[in-house]
């Protein structure tokens, strides 16, 4: 099973109060710009575990997933 990874996440606020991430900080420092959200939705991390809000984003042009749990920001490791 992966491990959860949690990141720090730049993100804003549209005027219907909805979040969209705009980039993500790895672990290890490098920062990675979102390139864009493909789809948000509630879901489960099947890889790593727990639930969350699901963000499908494109990252250095590879689609990945971004999850929202409890206030705190993971990707599957």
């Amino acid at each position: 099973m992966a491990r959860k990874v949690f990141v720090e996440v730049t993100a804003r606020f549209d005027r219907e109060g909805r979040m969209l991430p705009l980039s993500l900080t790895w672990e290890d420092g490098r920062t990675f710009e979102i390139d864009r959200v493909l789809d948000v939705r509630r879901a489960a991390s099947l890889k790593a575990g727990g639930q969350g809000i699901r963000y499908a984003c494109r990252i250095l042009g590879r689609e990945r997933y971004l999850f929202l749990e409890e206030g705190r920001w993971f990707v599957e490791g």
